[in-house]
Parts: C-alpha cells; sequence; structure tokens
C-alpha cells in the first residue's frame, strides 16, 4: 500500500501576470518566481534523501538508510511534479500571450534540447558510471567507462537505469518531457482558442469555492484509475502513459489559469481549507498504510488512488495559494534565482551521485556523511553557476540566454519553465 503514493522521477521561468484580460499587458508575478526558485530547493533535498531513503532503489544508496524518511518523502512525492508541470503550464500561458506558437515552439527547442542533449553527453554519465560500478556491471575506471559508454549500444541487463537503451537522461527526463508537452500545446491551440473551448477555459478559470476543490481533482482520478493499471513509470516517456496523462493535464491547468486572476484571488482565499484537507487526507492514507494489507481488491485499490488524486489537486491548491497570498514580492536574491534554477538543476544529481561515491565507502557517521553530501553538492552548484554565467559558450548549454539582459530593478524576462 504505500508504494501507492510513491511515484517516479526526477520550476518556470520568471513569470509574468495579466490583470483580467487575457489580451492585457502583463505585469510580474513574484510569487510564481517565488515558487519556482522554492520547487527547485525541494527538488535537490528530495533526491539528496533518495540516499537515505530504505526501500526506494535509487542510482545509489548510503549504508545510512530510514525507513521513517519515507514519510516526508511520499508527502512531497505525488504533488510535487505535478507542481512543475502546472507552473511550466503557467509560464507557456504568459508566453503564449505575447509570442506566437510556432516561435515559442523554436525557442523552447533549442532552451530545452540543447541543454538535454549537452547534459546527456557530458553531466548525466557520471550517474550511470557509478551506478554500473556499484552494480557490479562497471570496472572502475571512468574514462574507460565513457568509451564504452559512447558507443550506444545496450550494456548489460541491471547495470544502470537506462542500460538497454545503451544511454540514459536520468534526472533530466523533465526537459524532454516538457518539450514534447510544448509540441502538442502549439499542435492544440487552433482548438483551444475556439469558441466551445475558450468557453470551457473560462468556465474553469470561474471555478469558486468547493466546486474549485473539487472539479479539477476528477480528470485525474480518471487518468489514475484507467491508466495506471496499463503503464508503469518508465521516464521514457512513449511508454509512460499514465504519467503523461497526469503531466499533461496539469500543465493544461497552469495554461488556462495563467492569467485568471479571478482564479488565483480564489486560491489564496481557500489556502487554509486546501492545506486543512490536504493534511487530513494524508493522515487519513496512513491509517490505511496501518490497517490494509499489502493485497487488496481492485475495488479497494481504486479508492485509494481516488484519494490520492484529490491529495494531488488540494496540495496544488494549498501551495499555490499560500503562495499567492504572502510571496507576492520581488525579493532580493530572486533576480540570482531565476538565473541559478536550471544551472542548479542540470548539475545537482550528478554532484549527489559522485559525492555519495566518494563518502559512502568511508562509512562516516550518518549525520556526517549526509552533511558533507548536501554541502558538496550546494558548493558544487554554486561554483558551476558562478562559471557558466560568466562564460558565453556555456550559457546555452545550461539553458541561460546567450547574453544576460539588463532588466533595470526587475528579475528576469520570462523564458521557458526550468526543470525539474
Amino acid at each position: 500500500m504505500i508504494s501507492s503514493l510513491q511515484g517516479g522521477g526526477n520550476a518556470v521561468g520568471a513569470t509574468r501576470w495579466a490583470p483580467t484580460d487575457p489580451d492585457t499587458a502583463v505585469t510580474r508575478r513574484h510569487d510564481i518566481d517565488v515558487l519556482r526558485a522554492l520547487a527547485f530547493a525541494l527538488l535537490i533535498l528530495y533526491h539528496w534523501s533518495m540516499l537515505y531513503v530504505a526501500d526506494w532503489g535509487w542510482h545509489i544508496k548510503s549504508t545510512h538508510q530510514a525507513e521513517w524518511l519515507q514519510w516526508p518523502m511520499l508527502f512531497v512525492n505525488r504533488w510535487r511534479m505535478s507542481l512543475i508541470f502546472l507552473i511550466s503550464g503557467v509560464s507557456t500561458g504568459f508566453l503564449l500571450a505575447r509570442t506566437p506558437g510556432l516561435r515559442l515552439l523554436g525557442q523552447r527547442t533549442l532552451r530545452l534540447m540543447l541543454p538535454l542533449v549537452f547534459g546527456m553527453l557530458v553531466i548525466v554519465p557520471v550517474q550511470p558510471y557509478v551506478q554500473g560500478v556499484m552494480n557490479g556491471f562497471v570496472e572502475p575506471g571512468f574514462w574507460r567507462f565513457l568509451l564504452r559508454y559512447y558507443q550506444f549500444r545496450p550494456w548489460p541487463e541491471g547495470a544502470f537505469d537506462g542500460a538497454k537503451e545503451g544511454l540514459t537522461w536520468n534526472h533530466l527526463w523533465y526537459l524532454a518531457y516538457l518539450w514534447n508537452y510544448t509540441v502538442a500545446l502549439v499542435l492544440l491551440l487552433p482548438l483551444l482558442r475556439s469558441a466551445p473551448v475558450r468557453r470551457a477555459r473560462q468556465a474553469f478559470a470561474g471555478l469558486r469555492g468547493a466546486w474549485l476543490l473539487t472539479l479539477p481533482a476528477l480528470p485525474i482520478a480518471l487518468e489514475t484509475v484507467t491508466l495506471q493499471p496499463l503503464f508503469q513509470d518508465t521516464g521514457d516517456f512513449i511508454h509512460d502513459g499514465y504519467r503523461n496523462a497526469l503531466y499533461f493535464t496539469v500543465f493544461l491547468y497552469g495554461f488556462w489559469i495563467a492569467r485568471a486572476d479571478g482564479f488565483w484571488a480564489e486560491l489564496a482565499r481557500l489556502r487554509t481549507r486546501s492545506l486543512s484537507l490536504m493534511l487530513g487526507l494524508f493522515g487519513l492514507y496512513g491509517v490505511l498504510v496501518a490497517i490494509l494489507p499489502d493485497d487488496v481488491p481492485d475495488t479497494v485499490q481504486y479508492g485509494v488512488w481516488v484519494l490520492r488524486s484529490f491529495y494531488i489537486w488540494w496540495s496544488l491548491c494549498a501551495v499555490l495559494g499560500w503562495s499567492k497570498a504572502f510571496l507576492g514580492r520581488p525579493w532580493p536574491w530572486l533576480r540570482w534565482a531565476n538565473e541559478a534554477v536550471f544551472p542548479w538543476y542540470v548539475l545537482h544529481q550528478s554532484l549527489i551521485v559522485l559525492i555519495a561515491y566518494w563518502l559512502v565507502p568511508l562509512r562516516l557517521p550518518a549525520a556526517v556523511e549526509s552533511t558533507a553530501v548536501l554541502a558538496g553538492t550546494v558548493a558544487g552548484c554554486w561554483l558551476g553557476f558562478a562559471v557558466i554565467r560568466r562564460v558565453p559558450v556555456l550559457r546555452p548549454l545550461f539553458g541561460l540566454k546567450a547574453k544576460p539582459r539588463d532588466t533595470g530593478g526587475d528579475s528576469l524576462q520570462p523564458t521557458m519553465a526550468a526543470p525539474a
């Protein structure tokens, strides 16, 4: 049962906001900017915690593992990626308000696919190397591993995640998924801008009270009950039917509500209620884990999945509502954070895996090892970004504009959604 809330997976560019009319000029949405940075900070903590959570597989595991970590991990597991894709949809909604669809697709292709290819070839390989060594399929020697890895031939089954394909994108999977969702959205624009769909979009943006907390969860529940039994979380996009349905749905939600100020005001008004519902439902899940056996009838499993779907939506409502209420101001660090997110995203998981590979064999005390891994990762990302932002040839390889634009006291101009 505990695995039924667990999910795979491993935030948005600076965002602007229109007062009421989708066609009006946009102004700054600092709360979304801040939420983007906080979502990424949570991402680093989540992947760092994967070293230490018991019974959850990952690229490398510490000898110090704790079952109690499953609960805080489960608390954020399902909604963290849905939040990131929803914010990505918000960013896309702002961008499409002033950028033609094909032009946006060209921009997103450059900003997403170039870092994806570069990351897969240069940044990610240390992860399959470490995993392959730890699993006994790869002989120590990173450069020798790279000579074999760059042949793009299959590896023995179980060598590392993606061994069957010969290479892997690991934590960079988000870039590929977001690019595909952007392509789909651009292709669907004539339909989305048709009169019937515009009315449906206005009705969605006009949801209030209990309707807002209920109706958007129903498509998520339907997708979960019908698709999750058919698809595992593969991370290869093509065979990832359930997660694609879920993430594209919340991506569309973000696109629809991007400039619906009444919807956001209602999220802020309902923030205490949605947080209470979220916490209460997670508590109910804990009770179900305690009293239900591992093997339950399908009807019971479907009921758990429906509850989980509402948990996802209520979590999103709570996070967005509290952010709208309290984060909407130009924080001093926000300009720096807006630019740092993408390079930190590309670098962080390889740093976690590499530093753990060096430290785990030393059998340091748990507190010393875990602190060193986290501190080393943060320091590596900080130093890496300090170099990347100053070297013109590196900037586009890590998702940054070739030349930073001076926007005065404002934070960075809106860009593609930042990664997860």
